[in-house]
């Protein structure tokens, strides 16, 4: 069975083909915003973070919202390994009930990050020479900033038509906030199209950033006044930065890695139904997108990956959702090591497919 894609932007592609690729070209690894099919990342990550095979020559730059700030928050740990495992079992393991609401999922989604994160390790992991954390949160403005749904709904419902309309629009109802670690903020947050603000990471607004990162908009409560960030109630990152929405790399040379369940690639959480919104041109240049091929996952449980829905599905069987999702994460174990064979071997070079402007690249 193919199991994996390697789909590449034109820079990328042409260092790959021309036998110039190393994995020390790749300065960033961005984490999208994707809800329980991060699952299906778990090998990959693993497998990466075992063999220290980013990083090595110098900082690796973790740019992820949502689930994807959760999975690198546990890379830059003391035990690193140890506590994205831990990350992983705490995230399937939750359950849910009927009686749940914004705050009381919130106060899961806390535990979650608790079991894997332990205060005292906070120093050492904003101190990692070897990895840059960047947490992409929205910052809600009038409306959609409010606890109250029916506010929050005309709010969103502002945030989705005004982004229907021109993309910049959505900023007027979330704004970009990048909470960083490192001496200096990541590249991306410096050029002058970037639209928002960045906040240096430390112990206090660490876990708050991971929980606002991920506070699903009517799903979660919000978090209000993150300390040393500007006023006001913190969503999910994905609001923004869902899959892709901009480039990541300083330097013209720099390539970014990201690892999907799709070839899709949707800038914001509100594009999701405007199939003709595209990440621009110039933000997939140096991009290497790696995701599951078709066939492997038709073999997953339900013939898809883990999915938010399945909640839902499951809420009154919550053991067969989670014995799906454990077979889900054993069946994409091997990912990683599929990935640096390929590289190891030079088959990338055969493999790799042009990466389209929609993200796509037809077959791998």
């Amino acid at each position: 069975m193919h199991r994996l894609c390697v789909k590449a932007g034109p820079g990328a592609l042409r260092q790959i083909r021309d036998g110039g690729f190393r994995l020390d070209s790749i300065a960033c690894y961005a984490g999208p915003a994707v809800g329980p099919r991060w699952l299906i990342a778990g090998g990959f990550d693993l497998t990466l973070l075992r063999e220290k095979a980013l990083g090595r020559i110098r900082p690796l730059t973790l740019i992820g919202a949502s689930a994807g700030a959760w999975r690198f928050a546990a890379w830059i740990q003391p035990e690193a390994e140890k506590s994205y495992r831990l990350l992983r079992e705490a995230y399937i393991e939750t359950t849910y009930t009927r009686t749940d609401h914004p705050r009381s999922i919130r106060k899961s989604l806390i535990s979650i990050i608790n079991r894997a994160i332990e205060n005292d390790a906070l120093p050492f992991a904003l101190n990692s020479r070897r990895y840059r954390l960047a947490v992409i949160t929205a910052r809600s403005r009038g409306l959609a900033a409010s606890e109250h749904p029916l506010p929050q709904r005309l709010g969103l419902a502002g945030a989705f038509l005004a982004n229907a309309a021109r993309r910049s629009w959505l900023y007027k109802f979330q704004e970009r906030v990048v909470f960083f670690s490192g001496p200096k903020p990541p590249a991306f947050t410096l050029r002058s199209d970037f639209r928002g603000v960045y906040v240096p990471l430390n112990a206090v607004n660490f876990k708050p950033a991971l929980v606002a990162s991920g506070a699903i908009p009517l799903l979660v409560s919000g978090v209000r006044d993150i300390y040393g960030a500007p006023r006001g109630v913190y969503r999910d990152g994905g609001l923004v930065d869902y899959h892709l929405a901009q480039g990541f790399g300083a330097g013209e040379n720099d390539l970014t890695l990201l690892f999907l369940h799709q070839d899709r690639l949707i800038p914001g959480w509100l594009d999701k139904r405007l199939v003709k919104r595209k990440p621009a041109a110039a933000d997939l240049h140096n991009l290497i997108l790696v995701h599951p091929a078709e066939e492997f996952i038709a073999s997953l449980p339900g013939g898809k990956t883990p999915d938010r829905d399945d909640f839902i599905a499951f809420l009154d069987d919550p053991q067969t959702r989670i014995a799906n999702w454990r077979k889900a994460v054993a069946a994409a174990a091997p990912l990683g090591e599929i990935f640096l064979e390929l590289v190891a071997g030079g088959r990338i070079r055969e493999v790799v497919q042009p990466l389209s402007t929609n993200g796509g690249g037809g077959g791998c």
